[in-house]
Parts: C-alpha cells; sequence; structure tokens
C-alpha cells in the first residue's frame, strides 16, 4: 500500500506510553499520537509536513539523492517502508533507520554524501538533531508550565 502525505508516520515504537511529549520513533507530540485518528485529512498532512520539514533540514546539508526513482526502487525491493509522497531526501532517514548498523553502500541507492563523515556516525546524530528539533518545537508551542 503506497502511503500518502496524511499517512502515519509511526514506526511500532512509540515511547509516549512512557512519558515521553515527543515519540522518539515519529516524533510526533504525545496530543498526536493520542489523536491521530480523530485528525482529518488536512491535520494529518500539517503533521507529515512538520516532519518532512524537519528531515530535510538535517539531511539537506549531508546528502544528496540523485537518483529518486532508484532510490525508491532499492528501499521497496528491501522490505523498507519509506513515505513516498514526501521528499526523497526524508526517504534517507527511513534507508538508516532500516538498515541501522548495517554497512551500506550509499551509492548503491542513488545516494551520496556531501560530508566527509562516517555513515555509523551520522546515522545516531540525525537521529538525535530530529529529536531534539520535535522536542524544542513541542517545548516552544505546546508544553505548559507546571
Amino acid at each position: 500500500m503506497k502511503k500518502n502525505r496524511a499517512s502515519t508516520p509511526c514506526l511500532g515504537i512509540c515511547s509516549t506510553t512512557y512519558g515521553d511529549n515527543v515519540c522518539k520513533g515519529c516524533k510526533r507530540f504525545v496530543h498526536e499520537v493520542i489523536s491521530w485518528n480523530k485528525y482529518t485529512t488536512k491535520e494529518r498532512e500539517l503533521i507529515n509536513l512538520r516532519l518532512e520539514s524537519f528531515k530535510v533540514k538535517i539531511l539537506a546539508d549531508r546528502f544528496t539523492v540523485h537518483d529518486p526513482a532508484l532510490l525508491a526502487s532499492k528501499l521497496e525491493n528491501n522490505g523498507i517502508i519509506f513515505n513516498q509522497s514526501l521528499d526523497p531526501l526524508t526517504w534517507i532517514f527511513d534507508l538508516l533507520r532500516a538498515t541501522g548498523s548495517q554497512k551500506i553502500d550509499l551509492n548503491d541507492f542513488g545516494v551520496s554524501l556531501k560530508i566527509d563523515a562516517r555513515l555509523s556516525d551520522l546515522r545516531q546524530i540525525i537521529t538525535k538533531e530530529f529529536l531534539e528539533l520535535s522536542e524544542s518545537h513541542y517545548d516552544r508551542y505546546f508544553k505548559t508550565s507546571s
């Protein structure tokens, strides 16, 4: 089934059930996770737009997608879930998440690194930065003072 801009970004590893305000998996806010099925298509799209913009912000200076069709094909062939309606840069996040500590050749996926860095280090940095952006956004716009 092809995903669209309103598809759930859930990764099946929700940390909001343990008290986190921002899910460490998909990076949605606790109220978004709880209310997802009640949201309109437009509301879901807006949440995905925010998540997409955060991913692009983090990935754009580090990666180039030379061949989006090749990347999509390789992800599909490897059973890696990604949202085809989002910017192909965001698919790199899904690739890195799914491959974990495996060694991969980005060129095989139509992707290259713009910086001199080890992919294993970048995986952790990218995940950390994505969570930090989401937490900062939550703290600024949704956190109530206690």
